[in-house]
């Protein structure tokens, strides 16, 4: 992932054939979204909400 973060200037994520994102490498690396699909989610912070 850094490397496509450091090299690209607009970067689409897919999940499941879904566009999720779409964006500068700044919005996806804070996207939610995209955070969970392609790094997956913390289960035990995920519980307390």
């Amino acid at each position: 992932m850094s490397v496509v973060m450091e090299i690209s200037d607009h970067i689409v994520v897919i999940d499941y054939g879904r566009k999720i994102s779409d964006g500068t490498p700044a919005i996806i690396r804070n996207d939610p979204k995209a955070i969970a699909a392609y790094l997956g989610v913390d289960e035990t912070l995920e519980a307390r909400k």
